[in-house]
Protein backbone atom coordinates (compact mmCIF):
# COMPACT_ATOMS: atom_id res chain seq x y z
CA UNK A 1 0.00 0.00 0.00
CA UNK A 2 1.48 3.55 -0.62
CA UNK A 3 1.42 6.10 1.63
CA UNK A 4 1.05 9.60 0.97
CA UNK A 5 3.54 12.67 2.31
CA UNK A 6 0.43 15.38 2.92
CA UNK A 7 3.06 17.80 4.15
CA UNK A 8 4.55 17.82 0.59
CA UNK A 9 1.24 17.62 -0.83
CA UNK A 10 0.04 20.69 1.27
CA UNK A 11 3.24 22.54 0.73
CA UNK A 12 3.12 22.02 -3.02
CA UNK A 13 -0.61 23.26 -2.76
CA UNK A 14 0.25 26.69 -0.69
CA UNK A 15 3.28 26.61 -3.30
CA UNK A 16 0.79 26.65 -6.27
CA UNK A 17 -1.56 29.50 -5.10
CA UNK A 18 -4.03 27.08 -4.77
CA UNK A 19 -6.08 25.75 -1.61
CA UNK A 20 -7.38 21.94 -0.95
CA UNK A 21 -10.96 23.31 -1.21
CA UNK A 22 -10.50 24.21 -4.92
CA UNK A 23 -8.22 21.45 -5.27
CA UNK A 24 -11.32 19.27 -4.43
CA UNK A 25 -13.50 21.08 -6.76
CA UNK A 26 -11.01 20.76 -9.80
CA UNK A 27 -11.46 17.06 -9.00
CA UNK A 28 -14.81 17.04 -8.94
CA UNK A 29 -15.03 15.74 -5.64
CA UNK A 30 -17.20 16.56 -2.34
CA UNK A 31 -14.89 18.58 -0.26
CA UNK A 32 -15.67 16.44 2.85
CA UNK A 33 -14.71 13.59 0.92
CA UNK A 34 -11.49 15.02 -0.62
CA UNK A 35 -10.13 15.60 3.22
CA UNK A 36 -11.62 12.42 4.58
CA UNK A 37 -9.32 10.70 1.66
CA UNK A 38 -6.65 12.73 2.72
CA UNK A 39 -6.90 11.95 6.24
CA UNK A 40 -7.01 8.43 5.76
CA UNK A 41 -4.55 8.39 2.98
CA UNK A 42 -7.12 6.53 0.52
CA UNK A 43 -7.13 8.76 -2.59
CA UNK A 44 -8.01 6.98 -5.93
CA UNK A 45 -5.47 6.59 -8.58
CA UNK A 46 -7.24 9.13 -10.87
CA UNK A 47 -7.60 11.33 -7.98
CA UNK A 48 -3.33 11.55 -7.76
CA UNK A 49 -3.28 12.07 -11.87
CA UNK A 50 -5.88 15.07 -11.78
CA UNK A 51 -4.20 16.55 -8.98
CA UNK A 52 -0.84 15.91 -10.41
CA UNK A 53 -1.87 17.98 -13.62
CA UNK A 54 -3.69 20.69 -11.20
CA UNK A 55 -0.71 21.03 -9.20
CA UNK A 56 1.83 20.88 -12.40
CA UNK A 57 3.79 18.26 -10.69
CA UNK A 58 6.87 16.52 -12.13
CA UNK A 59 7.58 12.71 -11.69
CA UNK A 60 9.67 13.15 -9.27
CA UNK A 61 7.57 15.67 -7.14
CA UNK A 62 4.65 13.09 -7.97
CA UNK A 63 6.50 9.93 -6.84
CA UNK A 64 7.71 12.06 -3.36
CA UNK A 65 4.44 13.25 -2.86
CA UNK A 66 2.37 9.86 -3.50
CA UNK A 67 4.52 7.09 -3.10
CA UNK A 68 6.04 8.17 0.06
CA UNK A 69 8.21 5.91 1.93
Amino acid sequence: MYRIDINKLNGKIVERGTTKEAIADEIGIDRSTFYRRLKNGKLLIGDMHKMCEILQLTNEEAIEIFLAQ
